[in-house]
Parts: structure tokens; sequence; C-alpha cells
């Protein structure tokens, strides 16, 4: 979860937004709730004064007889009515008949219905009375008696909280005399996050996530597509322009990309024509310099002359034929990697070469194949030049194909593992066909192998032993073929 969340732009975009919306919530509930518990309180007391009023004027309109069914009927989950003879003067003794009359169950109700009502022997101790919690709100809580405004019955009535503030009282003297008492509790909501704030949180966190799903693909389908197009030109391959559209950021990225592979391909083109060029030039001294050669009297003079100008031309003629190779540009296709080498090594065996290949799995690879048979061969045919023999194998690591050339020969000095890829180095010191080449072996394969986003590395095969031999690594990202 945690690789998938930092490698993951659309994870972190979603997550981020959800965290900010939870934020935000939590921020407005906590600004609203204190207003919202009071509005709530305040439309509970209205109602209770509403039906409380409401009520008397119905308990004077009816025979005494009727009063008591009409009470019953009138009761509710959260409130009760009765009737008393006399005046409730004391607040305390009023609340402890409250509680009593709140835990009465409604006649009225179905069976069905008073599972569920809370029982007269479990209402104290659920209301807190036995830990004082449903006396007064503050000690000197008492009765209120009400004035004009919120009362809206000229019978004088009074009032009171209990169970801080969840329950309220209401005692209203009728026109016989008699006292109308109405009790009601409900205990408000203590926390934030009840089911209609969790429901609502959950759906605006589903719509959201579904919007940022579609915002950050829209952000990061073009930076794919960035990323692939710089991965296959960086590998050598001809990239169509990337399509210049989208909002500015992305469109100048796009453009900015499209304008930097323009002029890689202008100074690669440029820098292959001139090398082509001065290679080509030379031909025209040298033929000049072999001519005059033929005119020095001293045989032993002119041999070495001629040897020189035979090596000048050499390492010319090879040069132009790397200018013109990298000139050319092949097609990148998907090859099955294991069948490429292995041919290779079958074509050197068929010609009397000690070549040796290990046969692997199948492995499709996109790349040049031409190019890179080029690379391959030129180190088996140094290991097998060099060392005797050559050995060949294939075989994965967790980010790279790797071919593997081994020889039994002498290798090569550490500090020199480098030196030898530089153009023109040879260890050993003549330019002689039967010894060797012109040095360009190792730098054409190795530039071959970087165009393919890969890399080249030699090592001591055995380091401890006289002859160590020499391994050589040609290290391919992973570009599967789709």
């Amino acid at each position: 979860m945690t690789r998938w969340w930092k490698r993951s732009l659309a994870a972190q975009f979603i997550g981020f937004m959800l965290l900010a919306l939870v934020i935000s919530q939590a921020l407005a509930f906590l600004i609203s709730w204190d207003e919202r518990d009071k509005a709530l309180r305040a439309a509970a007391k209205g109602e209770f004064f509403s039906r409380t009023a409401s009520l008397a004027r119905l308990l004077e309109s009816l025979p005494v007889p009727l009063r008591r069914d009409v009470l019953l009927a009138s009761g509710t989950g959260y409130s009760r009515f009765w009737i008393s003879a006399d005046d409730p003067a004391d607040a305390d003794q009023w609340r402890t008949v409250a509680v009593a009359q709140l835990a009465k169950p409604l006649p009225n109700l179905p069976d069905s219905r008073r599972n569920w009502q809370v029982q007269p022997r479990d209402l104290p101790a659920k209301l807190g009375y036995e830990h004082g919690l449903f006396a007064a709100a503050n000690a000197s809580d008492d009765w209120t008696t009400l004035a004009s405004g919120p009362w809206s019955l000229p019978h004088p009535a009074k009032f009171l909280y209990f169970d801080q503030t969840n329950g309220m009282g209401l005692a209203v003297r009728l026109s016989d005399g008699s006292w109308l008492n109405s009790a009601y509790h409900k205990v408000m909501p203590s926390t934030l996050w009840n089911t209609q704030s969790l429901f609502s949180l959950g759906i605006t966190a589903i719509v959201l996530s579904i919007i940022g799903v579609f915002t950050a693909n829209r952000i990061t389908r073009p930076l794919r597509g960035l990323a692939s197009a710089a991965e296959a030109l960086g590998r050598g391959e001809t990239v169509e322009k990337l399509p210049e559209s989208g909002p500015d950021d992305i469109r100048q990225t796009a453009e900015a990309f499209n304008r930097m592979q323009s002029r890689l391909h202008r100074f690669v083109e440029d820098r292959m024509r001139m090398l082509a060029a001065i290679s080509h030039d030379l031909r025209t001294p040298l033929t000049s310099l072999r001519l005059r050669a033929e005119f020095v009297s001293d045989p032993d003079v002119q041999q070495r002359m001629l040897a020189t100008i035979d090596e000048i031309q050499t390492m010319t003629e090879a040069t132009l034929a790397f200018a013109r190779g990298e000139a050319t540009v092949e097609e990148t296709r998907t090859i099955e990697l294991n069948a490429l080498v292995g041919s290779l090594c079958d074509d050197l065996a068929e010609i009397g070469q000690n070549v040796e290949f290990s046969e692997g799995t199948k492995i499709n690879y996109r790349c040049r194949p031409e190019g890179l048979r080029r690379a391959i061969r030129n180190l088996v045919e140094n290991a097998v030049r060099y060392g005797g023999a050559a050995k060949v194998h294939l075989f994965h690591t967790p980010t790279t194909i790797d071919i593997v050339v081994e020889d039994d020969g002498p290798g090569i000095p550490e500090n020199a593992t480098e030196q030898v890829f530089a153009p023109f180095f040879r260890l050993e010191q003549s330019r002689s066909r039967e010894t060797g080449g012109v040095g360009l072996g190792l730098s054409i394969a190795r530039a071959i192998v970087r165009h393919h986003g890969g890399d080249i590395v030699l090592s001591q095969n055995r380091p401890a032993q006289k002859w160590p031999g020499l391994r050589a690594s040609v290290s391919l990202p992973k570009v599967m073929s789709g």
C-alpha cells in the first residue's frame, strides 16, 4: 500500500483531496455544532410548549372523566402528561414524579412497539438518576414563572430543566384549579459523527474519488505518454511527435520534448555528416602520400612510411564504416532475444570458432536486432580471439536482461576496464589484423548497447586465478513487447 501511494500520482491526488474533505467537514461540524445544538434544543422547547398549550386548551373543553384518556393518548416516546390537584411547588419532588411518569409504558402503543420503550425499573439508571444527574442542572435551579412572551396562554405556568437541559418540565394551572404537568426528556447526540453525517461524508467521498480518478487520469495520461516517448528516444528509436494539446502546463511540456527531440536528431546527424566527411576527405591526402612514398629511395624508410599510411587508412576506413553504421536508422521491432543470440553463436561455430551457447527461456524483446547482433558479435569474437573460446548465456535480474560472454583468457588489468571502450585504444599496440583491429570494436558495441538504454560492463571472471578470464555483461533494460 505504501509503495503504491509513493509511486502513484493518482493515489496521492485522491488521498490529499479526501484528507482535505475530512478536515473541512470536521471544521464545519465543530463551528456549527454549538449553534446546531442550541437550535435543536430551542426547536424541542418550542414544540414542547406548543403541545402543552394545545393540550391545556383541549382539557379545558372536556369533561373531567375524559381527561385521563386524553392525557394517556397524548404521551409520546419522549414526553408524558398528568394532572395534579395541588400546585407542584417542590421542584425536586416534581422531578421524582416526572421520572416515574416517563418510566411508564404507553398503553396505547401496540405490543411490537413496547419492546423499545424504557421500562420503569431501567429509566432512573439510564437517565443517570442514581448519580444525581436527573436532579436540577444547577443546585439553585427551581421553577421559573413563564412570561407572556414564550407562553401563549393566559393560564399561569412555570418551567424547569433537569438532567443537564436534556429534560424539561412544565406545570400549567387550569381554570378549575388543577395543574397540568408535562415532562419531556431526550438526550441530544453528543458526537459529531452520527450515522447521517457519516453517510453524507461517505457519499461525498465517493463522488470526489470518482472526480479525482477522472482528473488524475487526465493529468497522468500525457505524463505516461511523455515517459514512454522519453524512454524510447533514449534507446535510439524514432518517436512520433507528442500531441501539443491540453492545459498549458501539459502542452508546454510536450512542446519542450518535441523541440528537444528535434535538436538531438539534428545534433546526431550533423556529427555523423562531419565525421563521414572528414573520413572521406582523408582518402585524398593518403593517396597522395602513398604515391610520394613510392619515390623514396631508402627501402627501410619507404616500408615504414607505407606501413604508417596503411595504418591511417585502416583507421579512416573503420571510422567511415562506423559513421555510416551510426547514420543508418534501423527499425525497432520485437524479436526473440534468445533465438537471436543462439543463431549468432551457431553461425560463428560453423566457421570454426569455439563458441558455446547455453539455451535459456524464451524472451521477447523490442530492439534494433541488426545493431544488437553486431554488438554481441564483437564481444564474442574478442573472447575467441583473446581467450580461445567464448561461453554465452542469458539471465534475468529484477530490472535488466543480461547477455554474458565469458572466456578463459588472461583478462585485462582492472584499471583498463573503461579505457578499452575508448575509440582506437588497444592493449596490444600493433594494428595488425592478425592480432586485432584498430580499436573500434568495443566502442561500437557499447554505443549500440547504450542506444538501447543499456550498457556493457567488463569484469574479471576468476580474479584469484592466474588465468582469470574476462566476463563481458550486456545489460539491457526490461522493455518487453506487448
